[in-house]
């Protein structure tokens, strides 16, 4: 089996991130500005907090865009409010997306749009040509990390392929984020959006960023007081945007030391191991005999998350040791018996690897 995970970046490029973070909130925030919980409710004329458009203004100068907005409902409604300001007056609303099973909740947000789906293969760009020469779309919607096993593209060439229709474009940026170089609306599309809470940030809080043109209509649309992001939370988000790269860039490390590990054999019951993005970046482990359910059983008493709460949330910081996703089950229903699906989160490798050789070592004493 082959895969193909986004490339990570590195400690140096993560703490660049961070530093251009902290560069650009010192150009925003007086420093007492930043030892407070922010403000509350609608501001006169402005309709929301005014630590939340700072906070905003941060955000879309931090991603080279024309301005941003926060959201509730996370990256599921920052997706749903980006399609909206671009399909809002279409009679009808043809979205093209990849060939492959879209996420759940935004195939809800299509249900309720009344969107209509057309697929083309991503991987392959001859065949997205012609999808894109005999349709008439209103938008595209693209996931940044992979939706199938083997999904190989690169985002900034479908991007800049779909542009040449001038079609507008929303990217799907979650578990991508401050993981990779640059997002979706760095690389060419109209609207980047994506949950803050899988950024070390608050519950419920998504964001868009990208064309000022969407933008201030999802701001118009977005008018109940009950619909704005309070101070304290947007206060939240730039402190989990502040920590999150270099978090994230250790993972990377972690992820890529243990997939040389258990693949150098140093395991005896490890048969092979995977880097995958599924959907947050991941270790897939193929064990030598059909016992992960029995594995992941004795994981969680050894301190291993059982499952994910937001993938990569603030409440994440043990390893989850969990089972394979419905992709995965999909392609071949015997996965789920001989594999484990492995997050660091914040562990080592050290913990890892002990949690996995203690774990087997009941799970075989119980067998």
């Amino acid at each position: 089996m082959r895969t193909y995970p986004l490339e990570s970046i590195g400690i140096e490029a993560a703490k660049e991130k961070q530093f251009k973070m902290i560069d650009i909130i010192t150009r925003y925030f007086q420093g007492h500005e930043i030892l407070t919980r922010g403000d509350l409710g609608v501001v006169k004329k402005l309709n929301k907090p005014l630590t939340t458009e700072k906070v905003e203004k941060v955000i879309a100068e931090f991603f080279n865009s024309e301005a941003a907005v926060l959201v509730r409902g996370s990256g599921t409604a920052a997706i749903k409010w980006g399609l909206y300001s671009i399909l809002d007056e279409k009679k009808e609303r043809k979205v093209l997306v990849h060939k492959a099973p879209v996420y759940p909740t935004t195939n809800v947000t299509f249900k309720m749009m009344g969107i209509e789906k057309v697929e083309a293969d991503f991987n392959n760009l001859s065949e997205l040509n012609e999808v894109l020469k005999n349709n008439i779309f209103h938008a595209a919607l693209i996931q940044y990390t992979r939706q199938k096993i083997d999904d190989s593209y690169n985002i900034k060439e479908v991007i800049d392929e779909i542009k040449k229709y001038q079609i507008p474009i929303v990217t799907d940026d979650n578990y991508a984020v401050m993981k990779v170089k640059e997002i979706g609306g760095e690389l060419g599309a109209d609207l980047s959006a994506f949950s803050t809470f899988k950024l070390l940030g608050p519950e419920g809080i998504g964001c868009i960023v990208g064309k000022k043109e969407f933008i201030e209509k999802i701001v118009k649309s977005n008018y109940s007081g009950g619909g704005q992001v309070q101070g304290h939370e947007a206060l939240d988000v730039l402190k989990g945007l502040v920590y999150a790269p270099v978090s994230l860039a250790i993972q990377g490390e972690v992820n890529d030391q243990l997939y040389t590990l258990f693949n150098n054999g140093e395991l005896e019951f490890i048969n092979a191991a995977y880097l995958v993005n599924a959907q947050s970046k991941v270790i897939i482990v193929e064990l030598k005999e059909n016992i992960a359910e029995e594995i992941l059983i004795h994981a969680e008493k050894l301190g291993a998350l059982p499952n994910p709460v937001g993938a990569e949330s603030k409440y994440e910081f043990s390893p989850l040791f969990y089972r394979v996703s419905g992709t995965f089950r999909a392609l071949d229903s015997t996965l789920e018996k001989r594999m484990i699906r492995i997050n660091p989160n914040r562990a080592g490798v050290e913990t890892i690897v002990r949690i996995l050789k203690e774990s087997y070592r009941m799970a075989k004493e119980v067998k």
